[in-house]
């Protein structure tokens, strides 16, 4: 006879195929109630991880509507910071405690469910996170043709460049065994030319950042073909050089005058080869052990859209496990107070030297980075602002470290 979670999760897993977004909420407290808990509360993350966003029609244990909560300062917001089950007891006696279980999609963080509980212990939480990964999922698979989830999400219109970019952006987040891929931007709802992707292909990662000239729908669509060029290339098995040239004269044959810096960029994930090429973008960074070790300097070849000779060509750099590599756009050094004082490098590293030595993950420190930068121009950025971080660890190393 199959237990109680068994049956839950069976239960969704029969009727995922055939649900939309809409009637998401309803399966959850469903089967939820079926694995022993009386009440559960679906929230995911709006656009800029500012907000947890209740999906519609949901209330709490009183009945009342739900509204989105602060992910800072708060018991389900710090489910989602810490990646961790909170437990939290209500305030009025006889209430059952509430588990806060983060949505998780891999590492990328989908949003948290609240399960009322009236028991505790391992059985519990493990069933908790059973039917919150399962859940996670159903919200990954429904949300590509959801035009109501992606409604609900956004706190204020985007600007068409944000439209198109959004739709051809990777996941901010990416791990397996042996890396791990994070990526923020801002403006969420502005942005204009900054772009990031990345890809797996057997033990080679691929990575590009893009800062394309302006910040119109001129410029999303020139890191828009940017990119494009970029996946086209990697598909074609053409080298770094190549796939920057190909950039370049996809640029020009669709516009004059506009350009994207850029850095392309393939790590082999058995050895830490990285190779790039850097096309008139600011150098990446190497961290070790919470110090900056290398800036990977050359004379950059000249940006995408001009149709001059690159002569620099491919770099090569080795790395050591553990190392984490930052590739960022100027909006993010260059991020200017009212009062003209720049965020510069040395406040970026620092910052994410810091949160790593207090063990945070590397997407909630993209997360604060960027609402560092945003508090520091009170609110509103004069640049796109981009950051991906990509951490190395062989699989060896973590099984001796395990």
């Amino acid at each position: 006879m199959r237990s109680d979670g068994e049956r839950a999760l069976g239960g969704l897993l029969q009727v995922m195929h055939l649900s939309g977004m809409e009637q998401l909420t309803a399966h959850a407290a469903e089967h939820a109630r079926i694995a022993g808990f009386p009440h559960a509360v679906l929230y995911v993350t709006d656009l800029q991880q500012q907000l947890l966003v209740p999906l519609p029609g949901q209330c709490d244990a009183a009945g009342e509507p739900l509204g989105p909560v602060r992910i800072d300062g708060t018991m389900p917001g710090r489910a989602f910071r810490s990646v961790e089950i909170v437990r939290a007891r209500p305030q009025e006696d006889g209430q059952a405690p509430v588990l806060w279980v983060p949505l998780l999609d891999g590492t990328e963080r989908v949003g948290v469910i609240g399960f009322t509980s009236p028991h505790e212990g391992d059985l519990v939480e493990t069933r908790a996170k059973s039917l919150a990964s399962l859940l996670a999922l159903m919200v990954i698979s429904k949300r590509p043709h959801s035009d109501s989830f992606h409604r609900l999400v956004r706190t204020r219109p985007l600007t068409l460049s944000a439209e198109v970019l959004w739709n051809l952006l990777p996941p901010g987040t990416f791990a397996n065994d042996d890396v791990v891929v994070s990526a923020a931007l801002e403006p969420a709802y502005e942005m204009g030319g900054d772009a990031f992707d990345y890809a797996l292909d057997g033990a080679t990662l691929s990575l590009s950042i893009f800062d394309a000239m302006g910040h119109d729908t001129s410029a999303g669509l020139t890191a828009s073909i940017a990119m494009a060029a970029a996946r086209n290339s990697r598909l074609l098995g053409v080298d770094l050089a190549a796939a920057g040239e190909a950039i370049d004269e996809a640029i020009r044959g669709e516009f004059t005058g506009r350009f994207a810096t850029g850095v392309l960029a393939r790590l082999d994930l058995d050895s830490g080869s990285l190779t790039w090429v850097n096309r008139g973008h600011h150098p990446p960074l190497v961290l070790r052990d919470g110090h900056l070790v290398a800036t990977l300097e050359s004379i950059p070849d000249p940006p995408m859209g001009f149709g001059l000779d690159a002569s620099t060509g491919t770099l090569h750099y080795q790395l050591e496990p553990g190392d984490r590599l930052l590739f960022y756009t100027d909006g993010i050094i260059e991020a200017q107070s009212p009062d003209g004082e720049l965020f510069g490098l040395e406040r970026f590293i620092d910052f994410v030297v810091r949160r790593e030595a207090d063990g945070m993950s590397a997407p909630e420190t993209l997360r604060r980075l960027i609402q560092a930068i945003l508090a520091h121009q009170r609110g509103r950025l004069q640049d796109d602002a981009t950051v991906m971080t990509v951490e190395w660890q062989t699989r060896r190393r973590l099984q001796l470290i395990l």
